[in-house]
């Protein structure tokens, strides 16, 4: 089960009632944070969340709204006792950015290792990430997170290749087990891959046709909605941004099973308001709250 949280929803600046921009992610325990905003661990504390176990961050650009909470996080993950290292993916630039940031850090009891994208395979615990370059007016990065789904055991595969069954269980969980100088393979009791859980998080961006392409076939896709209405396109378009229908065509496209819309302008003070201009378009379409949550299962 994958759980999501949507910490704040929020572009530019903080308004009452809505953070700035932030996503937790959290499998077995494990967690990802994309993005960290200026008050993005007032939202954790309030949804309860620890900060020992988040095994990375992943920055979808240097704007103080995505990235200010950082150097805050970190030594907050400190004082939580980890010791683990701990991965900071993003742009281009990031070292210079992240090096920045930690003069009013000082020291971690942890090491930070940085991943400069765009990078189309990096694994973190049991996240498979994805990046791919965005249309904003700095480097900015969208994400896709990955996890799979252990092929179904098949016992008559099994028994077809005289597979002594007290190896059957190491087999499922993808150990290879060597017995009187024969090796055993997973592959060797295992059915057809089968399909994962996605998620695929955007903003900021115009809508790159890429984009729906990279999101295709996503449990859930997190798309900025700077603007809900026709009237903000020329003010979308001169500050690198969408509307409510550009996201949900982007959703269609991609043929995604939900829609959550987030990164609200500060004006867009009821984004609700224009929730059909997305839904005529892509229905299943949410608007995002600070700390809305969904938990995904494998179908």
């Amino acid at each position: 089960m994958l759980d999501v949280c949507l910490l704040g929803c929020g572009g530019s600046m903080p308004v009452p009632n809505r953070y700035l921009t932030s996503l937790l992610v959290s499998y077995k325990g494990r967690k990802i944070l994309i993005d960290c905003g200026e008050g993005t661990q007032v939202s954790m504390k309030i949804v309860g969340s620890g900060f020992k176990s988040i095994d990375a961050i992943l920055i979808t650009h240097f704007h103080a709204d995505h990235i200010a909470g950082l150097p805050g996080i970190l030594l907050t993950i400190a004082n939580s006792g980890r010791e683990e290292p701990i991965y900071i993916v993003g742009p281009p630039g990031l070292k210079n950015v992240v090096e920045g940031l930690l003069t009013i850090v000082g020291g971690l009891p942890y090491e930070l290792r940085l991943i400069e994208g765009p990078n189309s395979d990096i694994e973190i615990s049991d996240f498979k990430i994805k990046t791919l370059p965005l249309e904003h007016t700095v480097p900015c990065l969208a994400y896709s997170l990955y996890i799979r789904r252990r092929p179904k055991f098949d016992a008559e595969k099994a028994k077809e290749r005289n597979i002594p069954i007290q190896l059957w269980g190491r087999l499922q969980n993808g150990e290879s087990v060597i017995l009187e100088g024969r090796e055993y393979k997973p592959q060797m009791v295992l059915g057809e891959e089968r399909k994962g859980i996605k998620l695929c998080y955007a903003t900021d961006s115009r809508p790159v046709f890429s984009l729906a392409s990279f999101a295709k076939d996503s449990d859930i896709f997190i798309c900025e909605g700077m603007y809900g209405d026709i009237d903000a396109l020329e003010k979308a378009v001169k500050n690198k941004h969408m509307l409510f229908s550009e996201a949900a065509f982007l959703a269609k496209e991609g043929k995604v099973d939900r829609l959550w819309l987030t990164h609200f302008s500060p004006s867009l003070l009821e984004p609700e308001k224009y929730i059909e201009n997305a839904k005529n378009i892509f229905e299943n379409t949410q608007i995002g709250e600070d700390r809305k949550v969904i938990s995904l299962k494998f179908k």
